[in-house]
């Protein structure tokens, strides 16, 4: 097998993702190769095998964390019938404190109550954090030097999004309610289902 042959590194490729059940990096994928690739070439070789993948159950995508196979939203229906587990319901409390988080980040536990109007459990940051959804950055540079809070690439990677940028404009989350049923609890924004091995 020959790293020249782009056929050949696709194949790998493909292999190792499929395989994997977290998405990888750049840098993790070049480790499974003896000789050294450069970006470019192993970023056209994913382009390629992302092609190849188009019109199929499964697609290769890229999010925060890496790179992923995944399947398509549309099958979401038929994986839950053979997997029934309900999603995890979050309370509107913890999903405000998400959403302020996402917009506004880093910030504060005052600044998160000062948006909301009411005090934050520590209960509901706790949760975010278990989930892997948020994570201290930094201390703000105040008397009592606050914790700073912001979302991870896991948090990104289960919207599957690679940017911030792409969240959805807050006027959108508005108009749709994204973040409530009428009983006070959300769904899991997201729980893309990874091909496995």
């Amino acid at each position: 097998m020959s790293i020249n042959n782009i056929e050949d590194v696709k194949r790998v490729l493909e292999a190792v993702l499929l395989s994997a059940s977290v998405p990888l990096t750049l840098g993790e994928l070049k480790r499974v190769f003896e000789e050294e690739l450069h970006n470019d070439f192993l970023r056209r070789a994913l382009d390629e095998l992302r092609q190849e993948w188009q019109g199929r159950a499964a697609e290769l995508t890229q999010v925060a964390e890496g790179w992923r196979f995944q399947t398509r939203p549309e099958y979401q229906p038929y994986i839950d019938r053979l997997n029934p587990e309900k999603p995890a319901k979050y309370s509107r409390a913890v999903m405000e404190t998400l959403a302020i988080i996402a917009y506004r980040q880093p910030v504060t536990r005052g600044d998160i109550e000062e948006i909301r109007g009411v005090a934050v459990n520590s209960q509901i940051v706790r949760t975010l954090e278990e989930r892997g959804w948020i994570e201290v950055v930094g201390h703000k540079d105040v008397p009592g030097r606050p914790e700073l809070f912001a979302t991870t690439k896991q948090f990104l990677g289960d919207l599957n999004l690679r940017a911030l940028s792409e969240l959805p404009a807050l006027a959108e989350l508005g108009k749709a309610a994204l973040f409530a049923d009428s009983h006070g609890e959300a769904d899991v924004i997201a729980d893309n289902q990874a091909v496995s091995p």
